[in-house]
């Protein structure tokens, strides 16, 4: 048995192993941190290591800590929960179960751990870590292991995943599950809208969240809800006339449908809860409404995880593995963080503390402080829910002499989260006082039809847009023509209609449209208002931001197609499937969906595709398909973008592998085309498209503004831009993309972890920052 411990113990001049380990709930997006952490564990030259059934396995050892090998995660991305398991384990609270965990990591030669779970599970995995050295010291103390066999361990290296569904840890922006949970929350409050619609009814909806409402607000936000209960942020003394003041005030207004939403941690303000039934007897009794209740459950934790989920934990799982390799015995514990679009890595105590600290708050009844612990953003979406849902005080509303009339168009393509974001700036505007205008169907619409006395310019009203929020496309038309090709008439319109100020939603047409209203302005006085762009583009291509509207929306509906397809390619065993994405120009979208589907390659404009590149990635899949044993999940696919090349399309790549493959494996080619564009716009846009369009009409109505700017998300902030400065700075207008696409050093991560590269095993630290603070 001594003989088998050593055997099995790391040695000095062995490959390091890491071990990664599931634990609490379950969460979409976990099985996307596994397969990230397993693959760059081996490509960074290290052996990675599963402990099945959370803690559990830890106590129990044996076969619940196995050896993970580059196939054992093949198609994991796509599947939801988590398949290495997850289980609670009273024990490990203990510390005699803590002792036999650390001997069982011991005997496998474990010498870092990567956790995915909540703030309970992170928290007693730094409690681990600072106990390890006396848990060593009492193992060798009662013979259980001998010194030679703790000499390489003597420091255990942790790195902590939030996985969790109910987004509750300060310190991060989003936690692996939460945006796929509040898809699932958000496909059933639009398919119980329209029956509310059709029978004018009210519904009352519970959401998952004990002890944090931010499933709840999110989903108010993305679905219009009239009112929402949140721990976090009670009501006031008088709630139950407020909301049925509210909700009267909706109806009066013309709305046949009334949803409430409820967070099952919901309290008043002296923390007595708040119940779906006491609202439903509320609007059932007050108003006289026929009420209804729906209570969620656990379907808000289960399917496949969504696009942003998948970058997510994948992401994250890289960046876990960057960090135990850089970690040394003075260095805290971890927890692998997003700060807007950025990857980062925060004190995973500290992160515990802030996340504790909002429940110590909400008992003492502090509710001021429970909100501001969950970060700036959570109150910044409540303060923008509440202004564009007419639930503001009149108060709110500016002197006569600051009202503006503010035109809203749509330039370019259509992009999921437009209507989100029209229908926030015209909300905001009417609780401020100002008065928005739709230009419809562009600037063409707006000189053509004024030229036929057909008017194309309408104020919008509140009742009218208030149901925009998760309709796909664009209710006012979108056009691709620039104002150049009539700029006089233009001009004569903007001054017609007496612009204060213009909002533009779209993509590089959008940007181009309002950089030549800003040159013209010497010549045409009606364009010196302020003016502001807000991204909304599928390509993600729009220079000043790392993010664009709509864009999410295209990755969710790709990456469905591809799952779609994977499948049958699975099936088949010995298929190969090339799909080719839109984009434009710009390979974002071919790249993020590849990483969140493990594309086998990805082809963009930006790098090409040549004739040797094509033949390598040929000899990679009949090597990878003689290798495969009949082993499931075995289908692969290749995304292409739209433009990669002009010779090698989708078609004739997929013939040249078919060619290739000499009968041994099929090849086959897709085109989604449009649907790439999506049809309801994903959660993630709709939220997006609130809270920036909220900002730029905040911009717009600064004393004295006169600046034309784009709104966008450059790393960890929220800034505008100058238009002068991001013209010349940032713009590659040949290309019709950003000279600078901040997620070009993703493709070597996609590589990485689809096997089409092996990078050369690396054993030293790499150097901080990592690469993957470009995300």
């Amino acid at each position: 048995m001594e003989n088998a411990k050593k055997e099995l113990t790391l040695q000095p001049g062995k490959k390091r192993r890491i071990g990664v380990m599931t634990s609490g709930g379950d969460a979409p997006g976990m099985n996307g941190a596994v397969r990230a952490v397993v693959r760059m564990s081996i490509a960074r030259g290290c052996e990675s290591y599963a402990i099945c059934e959370g803690y559990e396995g830890l106590v129990k050892g044996g076969d619940l800590i196995k050896q993970m090998f580059w196939e054992d995660v093949r198609g994991w991305i796509s599947e939801g929960g988590t398949l290495i398991g997850t289980a609670r384990c009273a024990e490990f609270r203990e510390r005699p179960g803590r002792l036999k965990g650390a001997k069982n990591l011991i005997l496998k030669g474990i010498d870092a751990l990567i956790i995915c779970g909540g703030d309970g599970s992170l928290t007693g995995a730094d409690i681990f870590r600072t106990e390890w050295p006396g848990l060593l010291k009492e193992l060798v103390d009662t013979g259980e292991l001998t010194a030679e066999q703790i000499e390489s361990h003597k420091h255990l290296n942790i790195v902590g995943l939030v996985g969790s569904i109910d987004n509750d840890m300060s310190m991060t922006d989003a936690t692996i599950g939460a945006y796929s949970s509040l898809t699932r929350i958000c496909q059933a409050v639009d398919f119980i809208d329209s029956t509310a619609f059709s029978h004018s009814r009210a519904f009352v909806i519970e959401v998952m969240g004990r002890h944090c409402g931010w499933l709840a607000l999110m989903a108010s936000i993305s679905t219009g809800a009239d009112f929402v209960f949140i721990p976090e942020k009670p009501p006031s003394e008088g709630w139950h006339d407020e909301m049925c003041e509210i909700v009267a005030e909706h109806r009066r207004l013309g709305k046949r449908k009334t949803i409430v939403i409820v967070a099952e941690g919901a309290i008043d303000r002296e923390l007595n809860k708040i119940t779906p039934g006491m609202v439903k007897d509320l609007l059932a009794n007050r108003l006289g409404l026929d009420t209804r209740i729906t209570t969620l459950g656990h379907v808000q934790r289960g399917g496949s995880a969504c696009a942003y989920d998948r970058m997510l934990s994948t992401l994250q799982g890289v960046k876990a593995v960057e960090a135990v390799l850089a970690a040394t015995p003075e260095t805290p514990s971890y927890v692998i963080s997003i700060i807007e679009n950025k990857i980062t890595k925060k004190p995973l105590m500290e992160a515990v503390k802030l996340t504790q600290a909002v429940a110590t708050a909400i008992a003492a009844k502090d509710f001021d402080k429970a909100i501001s612990l969950r970060d700036a953003e959570f109150l910044e979406y409540f303060n923008c829910y509440r202004t564009t849902t007419m639930t503001a005080k009149p108060c709110l509303r500016l002197p006569e002499n600051k009202r503006m009339r503010i035109a809203i168009v749509h330039i370019g393509a259509p992009a999921g989260g437009m209507n989100s974001a029209t229908r926030a700036a015209a909300a905001y505007c009417l609780t401020r006082g100002h008065r928005p205008f739709a230009i419809h169907n562009g600037f063409p619409g707006l000189c053509r039809h004024h030229a036929d006395s057909i008017s194309s310019v309408r104020e919008l009203s509140w009742i009218e847009v208030d149901g925009w929020v998760s309709k796909g496309g664009s209710e006012i038309g979108t056009n691709r023509t620039l104002p150049s090709e009539d700029i006089g008439k233009t001009a004569w319109c903007f001054e017609h209609y007496k612009f204060d100020a213009l909002f533009v939603i779209g993509g590089f047409e959008a940007f181009t449209s309002v950089s030549e209203l800003r040159k013209a302005r010497d010549k045409y006085p009606a364009f010196r208002i302020p003016m502001v762009v807000l991204p909304a583009t599928v390509s993600n291509n729009v220079p000043g931001t790392e993010f664009s509207i709509g864009s999410d929306t295209c990755l969710n509906a790709l990456i469905d197609y591809c799952d779609a397809i994977r499948q049958s390619a699975s099936a088949s065993r010995r298929r190969v499937f090339v799909v080719e994405t839109q984009g434009g120009r710009s390979g974002y979208v071919a790249t993020i969906a590849g990483l969140s589907i493990g594309a086998f390659a990805v082809y963009t404009p930006e790098e090409g595709i040549n004739i040797g590149m094509l033949a390598r990635d040929i000899d990679r899949i009949r090597e990878s398909f003689a290798n495969d044993h009949g082993q499931g999940r075995a289908g692969k696919l290749i995304l292409r973008n739209e433009r990669a090349s002009k010779t090698y399309t989708t078609e004739i790549i997929a013939n040249m592998i078919r060619e290739e493959a000499k009968g041994r494996f099929e090849s086959r080619f897709a085109i989604p085309g449009h649907v790439q564009q999506g049809g309801s716009p994903s959660p993630m846009d709709r939220v997006r498209a609130v809270r920036l369009a909220v900002k730029c009409m905040q911009f717009l109505e600064q004393e004295g503004q006169m600046e034309t700017a784009v709104i966008g998300i450059k790393g960890s902030k929220v800034v505008f831009s100058p238009m002068e400065e991001v013209e010349r700075d940032e713009t590659d207008w040949a290309e019709r993309r950003p000279k600078l696409e901040f997620w070009m050093g993703l493709r070597d991560v996609a590589d990485t972890l689809s096997g089409r590269f092996r990078p050369v095993p690396v054993t030293e630290p790499p150097a901080e920052p990592g690469l993957y603070d470009c995300m």
